[in-house]
């Protein structure tokens, strides 16, 4: 269980309007007067009219011989270049602006947040002990309000060749990361440097010479010494490179003071009167070194490879992400955190997988907002699903009341019996009694008991508990309930239109009828002449043909404009049953 006070996320309280929040414990501001000893503005106007104001020493007009303001006779005029009076060369010279510098790109390395596992196994708990359906990405701005309730990861970025991009090194001695081994081995000699060597002071000659002045950094106070001295250029070039070299040499060299005070002076010589040295530690032969640059060259060969180590990917606090020693990793870290507040997308996602873990569920409202809760919404069908009674006044008074609480939802369903009434002579309590009177049995007398539910209302919350549990009802955050809605049923796939075609048959002359005719029996051939004849004149020659142009009307769907033109233009084409003259060639003789 966390025990990190800011790493706990109450949902409950969070979740409250902003009226019904709890106000900040502590007052930052407690310790501030607010500007009582500076006079208010209506004071100063009340000085104003205490009195009419003394004359002015030049009361003349403007233009008078009086020596008023504006009697500007007898003064030479004013050129061009000069400089007003009361200022010197100095002031009166306009400041040159340095130009500030580019800043140099984003390191290419892959940030990412990532929720504190503890701070989100409470919130899972929370959601299924409440019940309720909290939005996703108000979750998520709640884990970046404080940077204890989440982490960040850095990680290294390959290209198509698979070679690294931005290398990354940590230090093992305080869980630091560094972008180049030259920044971690300087980190770990000004931090740690007590770990690995140990400074010895002896003494030693003092320069020879009268010295009156010496040069002196103006912003960190480092005494250089006199400029004529042979370790003058070294020491300035040296402060520069590890404290100031963002800032142009020739910029930074315009800063360093020539000082004249002989305390100054008198502490530059006790410095050089003194010979430092450097003993390694945590090796196996003693050794001394010179100065700090042997010192550094020993670090690299002998402890460099233990203590620093390059890695591919490193997960580092909030807390610690914040005071990052690296200056590109904690611009980094910075822009990720500032875009993540202003749209929670990466942790929201991250946040969505934790959950899924602990068997939570996900539903988006009304298409736009994701939820997360311990069901997804589930239609529960009152016609065909065989429930209780009490399950379907909860369903029915939820529907019939939109936006509707759970306190409501009692208060009609089940509501609590009257107060029972306040008798006139109560027993004697501990205190009436003579019994010592302590702080809980003070409040317990000042507090009311609380009453037990009623069996009505055991079992209202018992299947109002299932609903919810089941998806049928759903509890935001804010408290309202409402029902699952009914799934929208899904469109049929359109099928594929075929192509209608439209045959148009023509009449079936006497030959072709005779072809479709089955073979009759036949005996003499006049007999034989004679049913020839007379088969055009028999109406059943013309049903084939009606028959055929009916089957080909019936089998083709009509799905386009043109097939009823088409349909009439084939019905119209059919001839009449009208029976045709012989031809003089078949007519049978007499």
């Amino acid at each position: 269980m966390n025990i990190n006070p800011e790493t706990d996320l109450d949902l409950e309280k969070l979740f409250l309007p902003a009226w019904a929040q709890e106000s900040p414990a502590t007052n930052r501001y407690a310790h501030f007067a607010g500007g009582e000893d500076r006079p208010s503005r209506d004071d100063r106007r009340r000085d104003d009219r205490r009195g009419p104001r003394p004359p002015r020493r030049d009361s003349g007009p403007r233009g008078s011989s009086g020596g008023g303001r504006g009697d500007n006779r007898g003064r030479p005029p004013r050129r061009d270049g000069d400089r007003p009076r009361g200022r010197t060369d100095e002031q009166f010279a306009p400041r040159q602006r340095e130009q500030r510098e580019t800043p140099p790109p984003m390191p290419e390395v892959a940030v990412s947040l990532v929720p504190d596992e503890k701070g989100v196994e409470s919130l899972a708990r929370q959601v299924k002990m409440t019940g309720r359906a909290y939005p996703l990405f108000d979750i998520a701005r709640l884990i970046l309000q404080k940077p204890e309730r989440y982490a960040i990861r850095f990680a290294v970025e390959k290209n198509a060749e698979g070679k690294v991009l931005q290398p990354l090194f940590v230090c093992a001695l305080d869980d630091t990361l560094w972008l180049s081994e030259d920044e971690a081995v300087e980190h770990v000699l000004r931090s740690h440097f007590v770990t690995f060597y140990q400074a010895e002071r002896t003494a030693t000659e003092p320069p020879k010479g009268k010295y009156t002045f010496v040069g002196q950094c103006g912003m960190s106070r480092v005494i250089f010494g006199p400029p004529n001295h042979h370790d003058y250029q070294n020491r300035l070039h040296k402060l520069h490179s590890e404290r100031f070299s963002r800032m142009p040499f020739e910029v930074y060299k315009s800063r360093v003071k020539i000082v004249r005070d002989e305390e100054v002076v008198k502490q530059w010589v006790e410095e050089q009167s003194w010979k430092t040295e450097y003993i390694c530690l945590n090796v196996p032969e003693p050794l001394k070194l010179a100065n700090r640059e042997d010192v550094a060259e020993h670090f690299r060969t002998v402890h460099k490879d233990t203590i620093i180590k390059p890695v591919e990917s490193h997960t580092l606090s909030g807390v610690a992400a914040r005071g990052m020693r690296c200056h590109g990793l904690a611009r980094l870290a910075r822009q990720v955190c500032e875009d993540q507040r202003r749209f929670p997308l990466q942790i929201a996602t991250v946040l969505s997988q934790q959950f899924a873990g602990h068997a939570l569920q996900f539903f988006k409202v009304n298409k736009t907002v994701t939820h997360v809760s311990v069901a997804r919404p589930h239609y529960l069908d009152l016609e065909t699903t065989p429930v209780s009674e009490g399950v379907r006044q909860i369903v029915d008074f939820i529907n019939a009341h939109p936006k509707c609480t759970r306190r409501k939802l009692f208060e009609t369903l089940a509501p609590s019996p009257p107060p029972a009434p306040i008798p006139i002579n109560p027993p004697p309590t501990e205190i009436e009694a003579g019994a010592p009177a302590t702080a809980e049995s003070t409040e317990a007398a000042a507090k009311p008991a609380e009453p037990e539910p009623t069996p009505e209302q055991t079992a209202v919350n018992a299947d109002l508990h299932w609903l919810i549990h089941q998806g049928h009802v759903i509890e935001f955050a804010n408290g309202t309930l409402e029902t699952a809605k009914k799934p929208l049923p899904k469109p049929p796939k359109p099928e594929k239109k075929p192509v209608e075609v439209v045959a148009v048959v023509p009449a079936a002359s006497p030959s072709a009828v005779a072809a479709t005719e089955p073979p009759v029996e036949s005996a003499p051939s006049e007999s034989t002449t004679a049913e020839t004849v007379a088969l055009p004149e028999a109406p059943t020659t013309e049903a084939p043909a009606e028959e055929k142009v009916t089957t080909v009307a019936e089998a083709t769907p009509v799905t386009t404009d043109e097939t009823p033109a088409a349909t009439e233009v084939g019905a119209a084409s059919e001839p009449e049953s009208t029976p045709k003259p012989p031809a003089p060639s078949e007519v049978p003789p007499a």
